[in-house]
């Protein structure tokens, strides 16, 4: 009986540890104890670990066992430690060598000894390159995700028998070779609903066309059966294809969350995240009692469609005020603080009223004037302050829904959208920004040039309106976005005059 060490990985956020997995086999009555603060799933792996062993052909010793994940601070959760406690407990019994090597041990365990899925590899691969590891020993349906991380060895563990075999020398196991055009189907067509099946409501297709180019927020209000829903869902269509490095983030978040199929190593197109306004405040921005990504770290990358937006309650839709301007949300617990990426394009849409045909040609509205006030309230100014783009949708006249002339289709809307997005990231390769709604106010200052015209009517808008600080800059950011559409290097004044026209609009009166 001896000791062995073996290392494996602990996630903390998207970010996590190298832990030493210590196993000791003492002479005595049979015993296995794990300590280390790990969780029930961590615990429950004792009895996972002793059938697999005994199920692949080698022998569990009738020992004493004590298993200790080192650092004893750091939390241990999920099933991913069941393989380390196994090898730990091969090499000290002597089945296996007893140091297997500079290497790092990820997977579940099934009782047959096979290994299974297992949530969070991407990121636990990165920790173990980032601390110096070259192999990785990961479930043979990881592999391809596993090998998303350059610049290491992955190896395939399809069961413990073949992993016995591989670390006796006896039947090695080949490395996992990723193939070179991993990335090339992030430029493919992007699936969804196609622009040219919305008919009419051409300055709202307008709308998001720069709300795509620029990264800027949309608030759309109107009367039900307007297709608010249906113009929301297209805009994925016309954004830009994910890079090779905002793929990986999203993909991570995904992974963490143990929602990354185990088919589909890499997401390839941007996230479309619509949850329901019952939805609870941690499935909404992330949280509990060991914090996980919600909603919006879901749609990281992406566009996060909040339908019925006053439904949501004033106290969930006021904590993505910091979110929305900083990118990313921090949730803190006793225990310590994770963050999550939180770069979204937030679209919300809402009824006029509650009954939702306040200003409705078609229909009576039933709503009070305070009623209508009341209902629009919900949405607190600084979180307006927040929505770059505020856009009315009205009934389609039936002419427009009968004619059957095809709409523009999305692919010549994004090919402009990507021509915008283009004049944006030379002008800010500089920085680590990816588009205009990501820049402050220094950043603007540097890169918003208004003709003399454009900055009079900002001026005189500015008194007018009684602008707020972050409104004035966010009106010059959509402008810029506005420009760049037109292949403008200065801002005009009909840059600013149209991006004036997105502000708030005020309440109907019944």
């Amino acid at each position: 009986m001896a000791l062995a060490r073996v290392l494996t990985c602990a996630l903390i956020g998207l970010d996590g540890a190298l832990v030493e997995c210590e196993v000791d086999i003492a002479q005595g009555l049979f015993k296995m104890e794990i300590v280390g603060l790990p969780d029930a799933a961590v615990q429950e792996a004792k009895e996972r670990v002793r059938s697999a062993i005994r199920n692949s052909g080698a022998v569990f010793p009738n020992y004493r066992i004590t298993v200790n994940l080192a650092p004893a601070e750091v939390r241990k959760e999920g099933a991913s430690y069941d393989l380390p406690i196994a090898v730990g407990i091969l090499a000290a019994s002597g089945q296996i060598p007893v140091e297997p090597g500079p290497a790092v041990f990820l997977g579940e365990l099934s009782l047959d000894g096979s290994l299974r899925h297992t949530a969070g590899m991407l990121p636990m691969v990165a920790i173990a390159r980032s601390r110096g590891l070259r192999v990785v020993y990961v479930p043979a349906v990881d592999a391809a995700e596993a090998a998303l991380v350059e610049s290491i060895e992955v190896i395939p563990v399809a069961t413990l028998t073949d992993l016995i075999n591989h670390l006796r020398g006896a039947v090695p196991i080949d490395a996992y070779h990723p193939r070179a055009d991993r990335f090339d189907a992030l430029h493919a067509e992007i699936a969804g609903p196609d622009m040219r099946e919305v008919k009419g409501q051409e300055h709202v297709k307008r709308a998001l066309e720069i709300a795509a180019s620029g990264g800027h927020n949309v608030l759309m209000s109107g009367p039900p059966g307007t297709g608010k829903t249906l113009l929301a869902r297209c805009l994925v269509g016309i954004l830009p294809p994910l890079s090779a490095q905002e793929a990986l983030e999203v993909t991570t978040i995904y992974s963490v969350a143990g929602l990354l199929p185990a088919e589909t190593p890499l997401l390839q197109q941007r996230p479309f995240r619509s949850p329901h306004h019952t939805v609870s405040h941690a499935g909404l921005v992330g949280g509990g009692r060991w914090p996980r990504p919600g909603e919006l770290s879901l749609a990281h990358r992406g566009v996060l469609f909040l339908d019925e937006l006053p439904e949501f309650g004033a106290a969930g839709l006021d904590v993505l005020r910091q979110p929305l301007e900083d990118g990313i949300v921090t949730i803190s617990r006793a225990q310590g603080a994770v963050t999550y990426p939180a770069r979204v394009l937030l679209v919300g849409a809402m009824n006029p009223c509650p009954c939702g045909y306040a200003g409705d040609s078609t229909h009576e509205c039933t709503c009070t004037t305070t009623m209508i006030h009341r209902y629009q309230a919900r949405l607190s100014g600084p979180l307006l302050d927040r929505i770059d783009l505020h856009v009315e949708v009205p009934r389609v006249d039936l002419d427009k829904l009968a004619d059957g002339r095809p709409a523009e289709a999305s692919v010549s809307v994004r090919e402009r959208v990507a021509a915008a997005r283009a004049r944006s990231s030379t002008r800010l390769h500089e920085t680590k920004l990816t588009c205009n709604a990501e820049m402050n106010a220094a950043e603007i200052r540097r890169f918003c040039h208004l003709e003399p015209s454009a900055q009079q009517l900002l001026r005189t808008a500015a008194t007018r309106l009684a602008l707020s600080a972050r409104a004035y800059h966010r009106i010059v950011k959509l402008a810029r976005t506005i420009a760049d559409l037109a292949d403008r290097e200065c801002i005009e004044a009909a840059h600013i005059a149209e991006a004036l026209t997105y502000r708030p609009r005020l309440q109907h009166v019944a």
